[in-house]
């Protein structure tokens, strides 16, 4: 049962877009008198938990696939010699499995911290006053959009440059075999390998 919540957890909020499903948690669930009368109303009556928890509940379907995937890409050789030389299953996938699982899934992990960093501009829509939401309402005040939303752009690529910067070290950290090695034997490898 687990697995198959699972496949339908993800392919509902990989399927559907952000917007609506912010809407459907902000706007809908106040349609239930079940949930209006339980402990989670206190925080689903507000904008700001409903982003949060529409943001967090996408970013964990995208996330189990990336983690998913980094987890295929293990080779099965190697976890079998793992195995041969008698490791158990926690030294396992403490020394073989997570590590190359990690550094395979985390460049597509950095693009999905970048899509959600991007993705919080639709907080805006629910009454959020965010990068986006202000920048409206500078834009209504001084009806000057141009300037406004350039610097709100400016913002989030600012965001987002320092986000890559952070995922890059975290990657080279995780790779010692590659810092090691000259960059014209790197690509020397690489180009064999092609």
């Amino acid at each position: 049962p687990l697995v198959w919540f699972s496949r339908a957890y993800v392919f509902v909020f990989r399927g559907t877009p952000l917007l609506v499903q912010m809407f459907l948690i902000f706007y809908g669930l106040s349609q239930f008198p079940e949930i209006r009368a339980s402990w989670a109303w206190t925080y689903l009556r507000q904008p700001y938990f409903c982003a949060v928890l529409a943001l967090a509940m996408n970013t964990a379907a995208y996330t189990a696939e990336i983690l998913r995937g980094g987890l295929q890409s293990v080779p099965f050789g190697q976890v079998e010699a793992a195995r041969a030389c008698g490791m158990s299953r926690l030294t396992l996938y403490r020394r073989i499995i997570l590590p190359i699982a990690i550094r395979q899934a985390l460049p597509a992990y950095g693009t999905e911290l970048i899509l959600m960093v991007r993705a919080t501009a639709l907080a805006s829509i629910i009454t959020i006053m965010e990068i986006t939401g202000i920048a409206q309402k500078i834009n209504s005040e001084t009806f000057r959009a141009i300037e406004v939303f350039v610097c709100a752009g400016a913002i989030y690529l600012a965001i987002n440059f320092l986000l890559s910067r952070v995922v890059m070290a975290l990657e080279h950290w995780l790779t010692p075999h590659l810092r090691a090695m000259p960059h014209e034997q790197l690509l020397a490898k690489v180009g064999d390998k092609l």
